[in-house]
């Protein structure tokens, strides 16, 4: 099978597309004929072991999982001996490392679940990741219906997913993004939007139960005025975590977001497509081949929610 690999840490450039060996299905995995795929920041930091001491789970001096690639969206062709709530033929979609490739077996209590009827194969990909980090970072902040939300970079992956995931959840949703993302914010479910070139949300005098940073790219000094007495601001900062621990020792109001990827999340995530509540926001597609112009492309950090990759 073809796949995009990276044998050693670097830019994007030490990516490549090889053959690799097809994988068999243990007897509690089904395997997946992915049609399509992403790129993800995730995806962008384990690349380059960035921060350093990811190493520690990925490999000291090269990469133990060489073939890159979080989310996947496609077919099953075969299952597991074990396996008796899907068949091949199934379409389904999900979160597994190493899904930038044509196959990939996935555990079936794993982060995987069917795609809802009418929705193309390709929208599937871009749901998953961006879509288990907010519901997962939402409920480490225990989101109640009917508190004040912030979601601060809501044009990204997490971000486009946060703002619909708290809305559905009966939050009052802020949107902070660029100027090209406003008039999406409003389509996705926010209740107001802040163009952060022209306003400051946090200088506007109003307080809120919850700041969801959802690129990293804010502060708890920044934003601790508009947060309630009984607030949190919560942030999906890798680098954060070196100080994240010093921090809470001083307040409660701070977390470092953690995203899990479950299966309750995906079929959650499924349940809502069905019912009209959430919808994949999707910037540009590249062919499996182009991995590496659509890796820096997501380095730009300019992207507006997702890049597929189409494996045909």
């Amino acid at each position: 099978m073809r796949a995009a690999v990276h044998e050693r840490y670097g830019p994007p450039e030490v990516l490549r597309i090889r053959d690799a060996p097809q994988p068999e299905p243990a007897e509690d995995e089904v395997l997946v004929h992915v049609r399509a795929s992403t790129v993800t920041r995730t995806d962008c930091g384990l690349r380059v072991a960035s921060p350093f001491f990811v190493r520690l789970f990925t490999g000291l001096l090269r990469p133990k999982q060489t073939i890159i690639g979080m989310e996947f969206a496609g077919e099953i062709v075969a299952v597991g001996s074990a396996v008796d709530d899907f068949a091949p033929g199934d379409l389904v979609f999900g979160v597994k490392r190493g899904s930038n490739a044509e196959y990939v077996c996935v555990k079936t209590s794993g982060a995987i679940a069917r795609i809802p009827a009418e929705m193309p194969v390709e929208q599937a990909a871009a749901v998953a990741d961006g879509g288990c980090s907010a519901l997962s970072t939402l409920r480490q902040a225990g989101l109640k219906p009917g508190q004040r939300v912030v979601v601060y970079g809501a044009s990204g992956s997490i971000g486009t997913a946060a703002v619909q995931a708290a809305k559905n959840q009966g939050a009052h949703v802020t949107a902070v993004c660029g100027p090209n993302a406003v008039e999406l914010a409003r389509l996705l479910g926010a209740d107001e939007v802040v163009d952060y070139t022209r306003e400051d949300y946090a200088a506007r005098g109003e307080t809120y139960d919850l700041v969801f940073d959802a690129v990293g790219k804010s502060s708890y000094r920044r934003c601790r005025r508009a947060l309630k007495a009984d607030g949190l601001y919560i942030t999906m900062d890798g680098g954060f975590m070196w100080h994240a621990p010093l921090l809470g020792l001083v307040s409660k109001r701070v977390k470092l977001g953690v995203a899990r990827y479950r299966k309750e999340d995906v079929e959650t995530l499924a349940a809502m497509i069905a019912a009209g509540a959430y919808r994949p926001v999707i910037d540009r597609t590249y062919p499996l081949d182009e991995v590496v112009e659509a890796t820096r492309y997501v380095e730009t950090g300019q992207k507006t929610g997702n890049v597929v990759l189409d494996l045909g």
